[in-house]
């Protein structure tokens, strides 16, 4: 913990010195607000209920499509591992699709969607979906064998198989895929709001930006820095909750 400490400190004072004394050195720190400039307009921030409406669009927004993007992804990934059928005919399909960013999804979204909210969860969708749905495949084809033809000798269906077995064994993978999953679903929204949102985070930084409040900019990705890490610990902890087994140590010095 002092070590994370410091390593904030130390961040915050390069970008205090640089903002004081508007470093040049190719890269160019005059338009850039101090921290404390930045803290200041934080605490006028914290009054406008704006701002707090933003990030609740935004968390809204990808809670839904990354919990959509979790059912379908962990779902069809389960299937697609398991059944070669299943993996012959959606695969292909998927490996065709998945190489294609979020962002580039954005205009046709919004011409396959009604409503600017609803193609802005399909974006966050798109982009969280295709990690989940790689890792979990990934996790039913690493399972061991042995433990499913132990399950079938033991009479086991193919829902208890599935249920019993494959899934807490790929939960591992599929833990992995949620937290890139996350980290990939926040990317897209925020670009999806810049593009054609109204509301949310991503919306109030490009909007700062188009005003010219600079500080403005700089809470718009803290804040998203702070709900991203909040989204991504809230997966660590759950897949400590539910893999009781894995050890935390990782057999670092």
């Amino acid at each position: 913990m002092a070590l994370g400490l410091f390593s904030v400190l130390l961040f915050i004072g390069f970008w205090y010195f640089a903002t004081k004394y508007r470093w040049s050195m190719y890269i160019r720190f005059g338009n850039i607000p101090s921290p404390v400039d930045v803290f200041n307009e934080a605490m006028t921030l914290g009054k406008n209920a704006d701002f707090y409406n933003n990030m609740v669009v935004s968390m809204r927004r990808i809670l839904l499509g990354f919990g959509i993007a979790t059912f379908a992804g962990v779902g069809l990934g389960l299937l697609i591992g398991r059944y070669r059928l299943m993996h012959n005919l959606f695969f292909p399909v998927m490996e065709m699709l998945r190489p294609i960013p979020a962002i580039a999804w954005v205009p046709i979204s919004i011409m396959l969607w009604p409503t600017n909210e609803s193609s802005i969860v399909f974006i966050t969708f798109i982009g969280s979906f295709f990690p989940i749905l790689l890792n979990t495949v990934e996790g039913v084809f690493s399972l061991d064998k042995v433990l499913v033809r132990a399950a079938r000798s033991l009479g086991a269906s193919e829902f208890a198989l599935l249920k019993d077995v494959i899934l807490p064994g790929a939960l591992p993978h599929i833990f992995t895929g949620l937290a890139v999953g996350m980290g990939v679903a926040w990317v897209s929204l925020i670009a999806a709001e810049m593009i054609s949102g109204q509301f949310g985070i991503g919306y109030f930084t490009w909007e700062a930006y188009s005003l010219i409040q600079y500080a403005d900019i700089v809470i718009g990705m803290i804040v998203i820095g702070v709900l991203g890490l909040a989204c991504s610990g809230a997966i660590r902890l759950l897949g400590r909750l539910v893999m009781p087994w894995i050890s935390p140590n990782d057999g670092r010095s």
